[in-house]
């Protein structure tokens, strides 16, 4: 359950911690005060998409925090302790988006990526947002409501990991057959391989292969270069180091002869002569062991031209063409091995078909049962919901084909018929606007609470609706919220009064600025909150009679 929610200089609010408590929360406020910022801060911290637009004009960053009591959600508990991110049973999400866009999150004070906030958020909230009758037109969604209504998870999960292995195992064996083009397959590995492995080297022989072709190309460089430093170190001439290291030392001697302080001195020359004398020898011997070898520098050439040949062949960094080796030799050996392999794989792939034959079959079973259940369900609640004569039907279409489908073996359309004695068409046919926010909200109290998840969030679902049947709507969230934590922004007073909570959100303006405050009303701010939804600007006596009957008849019901 959601148990308190934070935001700092987002959008038009500066700064708000609101409280929240069980049962059905109502949001009201007019129209442009920001009612929809607190779905928007949920959403956020769910892991949805954040931009600049959303930090408060003249600030830096954007903050939004919320708790979670998790003492009835064990899955979320277990998800947590999975991600290592558990901390005494709470939970904590936070979030900062930086006005230059960037975005940055926190669970229970551990950095967490969009991945994981999604995760966790749908384990802890759903949201309902005020468009989202819209996707009830959408088949995908129809197969999906049904399937959340009966509580497919597990076969959903078996069929569809049955479909996605049988496909896997259907490319594999393609691949290893070759397709058509196998014995030309095989010919071309064979070729390639024996390229790679004429030229193709380990990384170290790679190194050490370079390092040649380097020093063969600059040989007479290096000789010429080498004997010259020997000539500067121990030449004929006065200038050469040992010579005047030799006069330095010979006069240092003088002087240590008359303070023996000097003798520490006199020593470090003569380590630096013996140093000196070795470093000359040693560069000689080198300007004389120089390999000039035009033909080796020309075979390491070749050597190296063969590599940068293949690399751009294969398109691969040198570096990488011996690991292509090792794979090409595995490829070649399951395509001349192939038959053996493909056996095993046949094998493997008919058990895998009949376990989802078997899995899709009770799936099957259970759609077909669960889509009359729901359709009684919801064509009860159309009647309800000021749709006289209304039904709603579930058709489920047999998928043809030879491939396992992951979603089953059936499609669904819904069918609804919105008045008394017409048939059932395809609901993307033909109802209203205001006709399928009223459907859709039925499908939502028929489906919704099937789940585990602790809180609902319903973004002015009620929209296009009115009088008795808004006081229904109400009703049946009062009736979710005794179930579980519900959370509605609504401009409906007849929903508005069946909270068992008010929050108003109010817009102010102060000069250049503007602020949002989010108030929690006791008895007589809601009384006061539904005369104004009720009576707009001018707000009577009588209007403010009707606030409080309604109030009252609310926590009667």
């Amino acid at each position: 359950m959601l148990t308190s929610l934070y935001v700092r200089q987002f959008a038009v609010v500066e700064a708000a911690e609101i409280a929240f408590g069980p049962g059905l929360t109502v949001v009201s406020g007019e129209t442009g005060a920001g009612k929809s910022l607190l779905v928007d801060a949920l959403m956020l911290l769910a892991g949805a998409r954040a931009d600049s637009g959303m930090v408060r004009a003249g600030s830096d960053r954007a903050e939004l925090a919320a708790e979670f009591d998790l003492a009835e959600l064990p899955e979320a508990r277990d998800w947590l302790q999975r991600e290592e991110l558990d901390e005494d049973g709470g939970c904590q999400l936070r979030r900062v988006i930086r006005v230059e866009g960037s975005s940055k999150a926190w669970i229970n004070g551990r950095p967490a990526n969009a991945r994981q906030l999604g995760e966790l958020a749908s384990l802890l909230v759903e949201i309902h947002g005020q468009h989202e009758h819209q996707a009830l037109l959408s088949r995908p969604h129809q197969l999906a409501l049904l399937d959340a209504y009966a509580g497919h998870d597990a076969l959903l999960a078996q069929v569809r990991d049955s479909a996605l292995q049988y496909r896997e195992l259907g490319a594999r064996m393609l691949k290893l057959s070759g397709g058509e083009d196998r014995e030309q397959r095989i010919e071309l590995l064979r070729h390639e391989l024996g390229e790679l492995e004429q030229w193709a080297l380990p990384t170290a022989e790679l190194i050490e292969l370079e390092a040649n072709h380097k020093r063969l190309a600059n040989a007479g460089r290096l000789a010429e270069g080498a004997a010259g430093v020997v000539e500067l170190l121990d030449g004929d001439s006065e200038f050469a180091l040992r010579r005047a290291l030799g006069r330095a030392h010979a006069e240092l001697g003088k002087l240590a002869a008359l303070d023996d302080k000097l003798a520490p001195l006199l020593e470090l020359l003569d380590n630096a002569a013996i140093e000196l004398g070795e470093a000359a020898d040693g560069l000689g011997r080198y300007a004389q062991d120089v390999d000039l070898d035009p033909e080796r520098y020309i075979e390491v050439d070749k050597h190296l031209g063969h590599l940068h040949e293949l690399s751009r062949r294969h398109r691969l960094p040198v570096v990488e063409l011996h690991d292509k080796l090792a794979a090409l030799r595995i490829e070649l050996a399951e395509l001349e091995g192939a038959g053996d392999a493909l056996e095993k794989l046949a094998t493997q792939r008919q058990h895998l078909r009949q376990e989802y034959l078997d899995a899709a079959a009770q799936l099957s079973h259970g759609r077909a049962t669960a889509s009359e259940r729901l359709a009684e369900e919801v064509s009860a609640l159309m009647i309800e919901l000021g749709m006289a004569g209304g039904l709603l039907r579930i058709e489920l279409e047999t998928v043809t084909g030879d491939e396992p489908d992951p979603q089953g073996q059936e499609r669904c359309e819904l069918l609804v018929s919105a008045n008394p004695g017409q048939p059932p068409r395809p609901l993307r046919k033909v109802a209203s606007g205001g006709e399928l926010a009223r459907i859709s909200l039925a499908i939502e109290v028929a489906t919704l609470g099937k789940d585990t998840v602790g809180s609902m969030i319903f973004d002015e679902v009620d929209t296009g609706i009115g009088g008795a049947v808004a006081e229904v709507v109400g009703q049946k969230l009062r009736a979710l919220g005794g179930q579980r934590q519900v959370l509605c922004v609504t401009h409906l007073p007849q929903v508005a009064a069946q909270g068992h909570a008010h929050l108003r959100v109010s817009k102010h303006s102060e000069r250049d600025s503007t602020h949002t405050r989010i108030d929690k009303l006791d008895a007589s701010g809601r009384r006061d909150e539904l005369a104004r939804m009720l009576g707009g600007l001018e707000i009577t006596r009588e209007t403010r009679a009707h606030a409080k009957q309604m109030l009252e008849r609310a926590q009667v019901d």
